[in-house]
């Protein structure tokens, strides 16, 4: 039986940033134009955490049961290394679900933002058929691109437009889109440096995972594109918001993270790269979040 601490380790929490991420950059967005709700932006975060917790245990369960994370290396499996029973992780995961599912309801019931449930159960369905279900997107190279609509696109422009529709004027902004397009890629970068790490078994386990169909040359100078771009982006932002220029001080920990992916850097030396590339995601919504609010 799991541990507490092991059940804590199978929700992945080096992973939150990319939940954390997108909602300080929406709620930048709202303040930049006088438009900042805490509640809102609490409420937010809960369901964006819930979210990335339900996923991480999705993935657990359903790549636990297909037998792919049986020699992965990273995080606690908790199915695959028989930790916990499959139903049990899958119960965490829906439990978490409903955790995101509750929060949502509050949120668009106080915005008044009724259609956005529709979004939510999209939310929820991308999560469990990423690597769910008989045909999961995953498995096929599309999990990048789910990855960068709802952990990016719908995750930031949500955050803003409900905090802007609680104060009688929903919309979004160009920097709320720039931002969104940027946090996107960045967790992208996180999945691109996790399946450039799992190469060697997601192939012959049939996982077919973007890192796979692009080949550990491309997959790397991919990884190195996203983290740029989301600078540059971030530098777009400044038209609007000057103080957006913050996030040029990531220079130096992007040249830090590009170095050892691009000299060909595997296996448990790409564990760290992971971690890192959360904490520089989490570090760029800050900074942008900061520099949209000022």
């Amino acid at each position: 039986m799991a541990t507490p601490s092991e059940w804590v380790a199978g929700a992945r929490p080096r992973t939150l940033p990319a939940a954390a991420t997108p909602v300080i950059v929406g709620s930048g967005a709202a303040a930049q134009t006088d438009g900042f709700w805490l509640w809102g932006a609490l409420l937010a975060l809960g369901v964006a955490l819930a979210l990335q917790v339900g996923v991480n245990y999705a993935n657990d369960y359903s790549d636990g049961v297909r037998g792919t994370d049986v020699d992965r290396v990273g995080p606690t499996r908790l199915t695959a290394t028989g930790l916990a029973r499959p139903e049990r992780v899958r119960a965490a995961a829906f439990t978490s679900f409903a955790v995101a599912g509750v929060l949502g309801l509050v949120l668009v019931w106080l915005s008044g933002t009724w259609w956005l449930i529709a979004v939510g159960v999209l939310c929820v369905l991308a999560a469990w058929y990423y690597t769910g279900g008989k045909n999961p997107y995953g498995y096929r190279g599309l999990g990048d691109v789910g990855v960068f609509v709802f952990f990016g696109l719908v995750a930031v422009l949500g955050t803003t437009y409900t905090q802007l529709a609680y104060s009688d004027s929903p919309r979004i902004t160009w920097p709320s889109v720039f931002g969104a397009v940027a946090v996107g890629l960045l967790a992208c970068a996180i999945l691109m440096a996790n399946n450039i790490r799992d190469i060697p078994t997601d192939l012959p386990a049939g996982k077919r995972t973007l890192a796979v169909r692009l080949g550990d040359f491309r997959a790397r100078r991919v990884y190195v594109a996203e983290l740029w771009i989301a600078l540059a982006l971030g530098v777009v932002c400044a038209f609007w918001a000057p103080w957006s220029l913050l996030v040029l001080l990531l220079l130096l920990p992007a040249i830090l993270l590009s170095i050892p992916v691009l000299v060909g850097a595997r296996g448990r030396a790409l564990v760290p790269v992971l971690a890192a590339t959360g904490f520089f995601e989490l570090g760029y919504g800050v900074l942008l979040g900061l520099g949209l609010s000022i």
